[in-house]
Formats: structure tokens, sequence, C-alpha cells
């Protein structure tokens, strides 16, 4: 049964907790439609549809889900990630590949899956969520890092193709970032770390999210550009 809606719709990738559960908050409360596509319960949402970004079937039959109980897609917001630490040299050969699959698939089948409306309608927001490690790199996850630099440039190259469709692309740059992603004993959490940012803490999930919803909703003149809510991390 439909259940379109007169509000503006925006799909988000791995809502289900940290960063993109407090993105779907936030958008909520403003008013947004949220279609939520992950691996993990996001049922305060208006839509939750169980996907893996990594598998590029499972993303389009998830967004064709959202246009048809929503009526439309208005954004989208790229944010299901993965990450994992280890050293460089003991990174094994399945670990690599989760890792691209998971941020450079993900990016690729979400904007394949929702430009075709966004063009149609003659506009529409893409926010993908980046990382600090793009900009500067890190110890201990190289793989990750390569992962989220690959996505950044792609992200970058599809917002030069579509911006003369009226459709806006840009990217949110998190540094350590207070979310499950970060394990509890990472030494980004350990206070002797924590004391050489300039903020003198991490990030929090609200942050980044306020960032998003200005990318979403404010009319900044940006394209392909990446903002970051690091603490200081990368400067």
């Amino acid at each position: 049964m439909s259940t379109l809606t007169d509000k503006p719709v925006v799909v988000i990738t791995g809502a289900g907790s940290g960063i993109g559960a407090a993105i779907a908050a936030l958008l909520r409360e403003r008013g947004w439609a949220v279609a939520s596509i992950s691996r993990e319960p996001a049922p305060d949402n208006d839509l939750w549809l169980i996907a893996d970004v990594a598998d590029e079937r499972e993303v389009t039959d998830a967004v064709v889900t959202v246009r048809d109980t929503l009526g439309r897609i208005d954004a989208a917001v790229v944010c299901a990630g993965h990450y994992q630490e280890t050293p460089a040299l003991d990174i094994d050969q399945p670990s690599w590949e989760r890792m691209l699959r998971v941020h450079v698939g993900g990016l690729a089948h979400v904007c394949r899956a929702v430009l075709p409306d966004m063009r149609e309608q003659g506009r529409g927001r893409i926010v993908g969520i980046a990382s600090e490690r793009a900009i500067g790199g890190g110890s201990n996850d190289a793989h990750y890092a390569a992962a989220k630099a690959a996505a950044l440039s792609l992200l970058r190259s599809i917002a030069v193709e579509v911006a003369p469709d009226g459709i806006i692309v840009n990217a949110v740059a998190p540094g350590p970032c207070d979310t499950p992603l970060l394990p509890p004993d990472s030494w980004e959490r350990a206070e002797e770390f924590v004391q050489t940012l300039p903020a003198g803490r991490i990030a929090l999930p609200t942050e980044v999210a306020e960032m998003v919803r200005a990318l979403l909703e404010e009319d900044m003149n940006l394209c392909g550009e990446v903002l970051s809510v690091n603490s200081g991390t990368v400067i």
C-alpha cells in the first residue's frame, strides 16, 4: 500500500547506529522522511530496508522500494562503513576486498541507484561520509584509508558530472568520532592522543550530522567539496 509523502525524502545508508543514526534523527526532526538502508535495525525511521551496500542488486532493490513507497528521492547520504585496525603488512586479501566493496562499491551502488530519479527531477543532493584518513592517512588502517580516499575521488568525479543536472554532491570527512565503529580500546580514544588534538576531544555524531544537514538544506554553492569535522586532526 502506498504511503507517498509530501516531505522531502532522504535515503541514508548505515542509519542503524553511530553517525548514520544521528543524521537520521536530526533530519527527521527537521521534517524529512527518512529511508534507512542498513544491516542494523533502524525502526525509528519512516522506512527501514535491510541491505548490504556492497551488493549492488540489494541496493538497487532497496532504492526502488523507497521510490515506490515514499514517491521520490530528494537526497542520499552514504554513511555505511566498515572499519578494522590492522598493521599494513598484516592485511589479507579478503580484508582489502571487503573494505573496498563497502566504501567504494557502496558509494557507487547508491549513486547509480538514486541519480536517474534526481536527473529526471532536475535536482538532488548527495553527501558521502568520508574520513580524515582519506586526506591524511593513518596508522594500522591502511586499507580503510585507501578505500576512503578512493571513495572520495569517486565522489568528486561524480560531483563534476552531475552538477549541470542540478545535483549537488559533497562530502563530510569526520576525524575520530565517538561511535561504535571506533573500538573502545582504540588508540584514538586514549587520553594521551586526545590531548594532542587542537579541539581537545574527539567529535560527536551530532556534530557530523549538523554538517550533513547544512549540505542538504542550505545553498552554499559547493561542488565536490570536503568539509572536515575532525577536531583539528588534519588541517
